[in-house]
């Protein structure tokens, strides 16, 4: 009987030590979620500022069409540089899809790149992309200082840069919205704000 009490204490203390282990586990998850919040598109310093206007790009597409890069109107644009090589690219396209049909109401998304026709015109057709206009402008990665795939900018009616950065997932593509409706340059400088605000 004593045998039974003092296995029936052990066990006890087992069960009390588990849940302190459980719940200083919790809190550094927590402490460690914090640290790591949700990461937006990262950002460079080259090209124009978020914030600011760029230059009028008056360009055609490769299916013909003519298309105009931060033009004034009611419509924002995502302009969004890839390649035909680019495996990230080629894993956001139905992301940028998706995208497209839910943002329609205010949102043209354009597709940007350099190189021969033949090649993007093959890559068009293969991945099916003749919805979007298709522009091959050196000029245009040269302004953003493009050196990096997938890069993405997002460009309001007024063509104003609201957002812009390095795309690797659906989230950080879609911080680039959040900043627009935060008003910031960037999911990483509002966090940063908000942390040293507390």
């Amino acid at each position: 009987m004593d045998g039974l009490v003092v296995a029936f204490g052990l066990l006890w203390v087992l069960v009390i030590a588990l849940a302190i282990a459980v719940f200083a586990l919790a809190r550094q998850v927590g402490i460690l979620f914090e640290r790591i919040a949700p990461m937006g598109a990262l950002m460079t310093d080259s090209g124009p500022n978020v914030g600011e206007a760029i230059s009028r790009f008056d360009l055609t597409a490769l299916d013909g069409r003519a298309v105009t890069v931060g033009a004034s109107g009611a419509r924002s644009q995502l302009v969004f540089f890839l390649s035909p090589t680019c495996p990230v690219c080629k894993k956001l396209l139905p992301i940028l899809g998706s995208v497209a049909t839910a943002e329609q109401s205010w949102l043209d998304i354009v597709l940007a790149s350099d190189g021969e026709p033949a090649e993007h015109q093959a890559f068009v057709r293969q991945r099916r992309l003749e919805k979007f206009p298709y522009l091959l402008s050196r000029e245009l990665g040269m302004a953003f200082r493009v050196s990096r795939l997938p890069y993405a900018a997002l460009i309001d009616g007024s063509g104003v840069v609201r957002a812009k950065g390095l795309i690797n997932n659906r989230e950080q593509l879609e911080s680039l919205f959040t900043a627009r409706d935060l008003g910031v340059a960037s999911v990483q400088s509002y966090l940063d704000v908000a942390h040293t605000a507390h």
